[in-house]
């Protein structure tokens, strides 16, 4: 069964788009803001995320774009807009589909089943697996880190760079390749590469100067690797 945030305003108050979720196929869970969305993205594993571009504060495409910077999952929008080019943007944006309201519960069901089959199809070959370096564990499935059992709030561009260097522990990997190989990209972007070691740094309890699992060798890159002594690390 799979499990999917709603995202729409007035989550308190029943929903055409709840009721067309409801049944055997789907756990459904809603909320009725961006701030709301975003944190459970970051707490809880979902399958899918159906987004109802009409939210308060902070608008639906926004909300989009950091949801993309957040996390894989499929996004199936939702819009009461018949504008193509808008469309066209939100699927520009990361949606992996747009529905146009009014819509039946049929062709939402069916739509949100071809987003999870597409991903599912996608992925399917990294689904079992996790890495594990030291303390730190590494679900790729569902896009979890832990380090010392406590969920990491990493970023969609940090989890990136932390799982390919955890699928090569000891690996010295250049700053250039590591551009290359996590934000697909050709030019130089040492900087992007270094403004977000630093971030995840903090994030592990280490810095540059007293690395724990991210380590600098110099004119070389970058590699990760276990502490030698993990029961000395606070």
């Amino acid at each position: 069964m799979a499990k999917v945030l709603l995202v729409e305003d007035d989550a308190s108050a029943p929903s055409a788009l709840r009721g067309s979720l409801s049944g055997d196929s789907y756990t459904v869970r809603s909320c009725g803001t961006a701030e709301g969305a975003l944190n459970a993205v970051l707490d809880e594993p979902f399958d899918a995320v159906v987004l109802d571009l009409a939210l308060p504060g902070l608008d639906g495409p926004e909300t989009l774009r950091r949801l993309r910077t957040l996390s894989d999952l499929p996004v199936l929008v939702v819009t009461a807009r018949h504008d193509e080019r808008e469309i066209v943007r939100l699927l520009g944006s990361g949606a992996d589909d747009c529905l146009v309201k009014p819509l039946s519960a049929e062709l939402l069901g069916a739509r949100l089943t071809a987003v999870l089959r597409r991903s599912a199809a996608g992925t399917g070959h990294m689904r079992a697996h996790v890495v594990r370096v030291g303390g730190l564990v590494i679900d790729t499935a569902h896009r979890h880190a832990c380090l010392d059992g406590a969920r990491l709030r990493l970023t969609r561009k940090e989890f990136d760079l932390l799982e390919f260097l955890a699928w090569r522990p000891g690996v010295v990997v250049p700053r250039g390749e590591l551009f290359k190989q996590v934000w697909l990209q050709t030019h130089r972007g040492e900087r992007t590469v270094d403004a977000h070691l630093s971030w995840l740094r903090r994030k592990l309890g280490e810095s540059a100067l007293r690395p724990r699992y991210l380590h600098t060798v110099r004119h070389v890159g970058i590699k990760l690797e276990a502490p030698e002594f993990p029961e000395a690390s606070a």
